[in-house]
């Protein structure tokens, strides 16, 4: 696939575009409202999301900030305390929702360069009881691991987490917006990574590439009452089966395919790595994110390559730390145009 205006555009998997089949579905979906939980295609939606992720039960939401909110609202009353990774987009890139909207205290934690929360980290961050202190409820891990280079966090690791947690009387909520990344890229299911958290995340329209929305999913007391906050912060989206019914397609028949993303991922680290301007961080993508340094030396600011890239058609943003994005509408063929376009911008 390829976008319309010809561009190839790198800067997230966000991008991607929905394909003929959802559109046709979107088109022909029955429908109904969702608020009186009578649309029938985002039933099924969140029916499938739920056996898929090894959990009961789930919740179409506008986004993955919404469902991570959603989350944290519904496993955490205002002024208790949530355990998470520095580098995590909970506490980066959601605009404070945690503390202005939930009313919940961050407690960052250094991310390792796997993406992990190092367990005696976790566990030095869990508050003792006291009169002083917030009250630690959540532990939120991000899979794939996006700030870290898209890396995906291992089933055993998880089980570690969710046996810390829960001995601990703590609840694991997972930020799975590219959960799929990481079961393709790990080869297992994608319910071995998050049937043993008490909530998990995940978004249809990144590398799924359906037009909006994620599903938060969890027990069926949970997702009960996540639904109440769901509709608090503007969630009740009234007929979204138009929605939901591309996210349906998406789940059968986007999840395998995201390979070849992490292919054109490796394709374009491989055809970029000698280059002396550039410094690659990790030095391999794990899957479908390039993440590079440009060096003070290069012949080129960092918003000059941007600039000259897009005279090329090629759509980047960043610098000097770049992320470059595969996706279902970036081809090996468009990676190689960006390599080469890439080598004589830096040569």
């Amino acid at each position: 696939m390829s976008f319309d205006n010809g561009l190839i555009d790198l800067r997230s998997d966000t991008v991607s575009q929905p394909t003929p089949a959802m559109r046709r579905a979107m088109a022909e979906a029955e429908v109904g409202d969702d608020v009186f939980g009578d649309d029938p295609t985002v039933i099924r939606l969140e029916e499938r999301a739920a056996a898929l992720t090894g959990q009961a039960a789930g919740l179409f939401v506008a986004s993955g900030t919404m469902g991570n909110l959603v989350a944290m609202l519904t496993h955490a009353q205002r002024g208790a305390e949530v355990i998470l990774g520095a580098d995590s987009h909970v506490y980066l890139n959601e605009v404070g929702g945690l503390a202005a909207l939930a009313g919940l205290q961050a407690c960052p934690i250094p991310n390792q360069p796997d993406g992990t929360l190092r367990l005696d980290d976790i566990v030095a961050g869990i508050r003792e009881e006291d009169v002083h202190h917030p009250r630690t409820r959540v532990i939120c891990l991000e899979n794939t691991q996006n700030i870290c280079g898209g890396v995906p966090l291992s089933p055993a690791y998880t089980r570690a987490v969710a046996d810390l947690a829960h001995a601990r009387g703590l609840r694991l909520h997972l930020d799975g917006a590219r959960l799929f990344n990481a079961a393709v890229a790990l080869g297992v299911d994608a319910a071995d990574l998050a049937g043993l958290a008490d909530s998990v995340m995940f978004c249809l329209s990144k590398g799924l590439s359906a037009p909006v929305g994620s599903v938060l999913c969890g027990p069926a007391d949970f997702i009960a009452e996540a639904r109440r906050y769901r509709k608090q912060v503007g969630g009740g989206m009234r007929q979204a089966g138009v929605l939901a019914a591309a996210g349906l397609v998406a789940l059968d028949t986007m999840i395998e395919r995201l390979d070849d993303d992490h292919a054109n991922a490796s394709r374009l680290a491989a055809g970029l790595r000698d280059l002396e301007a550039l410094e690659f961080r990790p030095t391999e993508p794990a899957t479908n994110m390039v993440y590079l340094n440009l060096r003070p030396s290069a012949a080129l600011t960092p918003d000059q390559l941007t600039h000259r890239l897009r005279q090329d058609g090629i759509v980047v943003e960043g610098g000097p730390r770049f992320r470059l994005v595969t996706h279902a509408w970036i081809s090996a063929a468009d990676v190689d145009k960006v390599i080469a376009a890439m080598r004589q911008a830096l040569a």
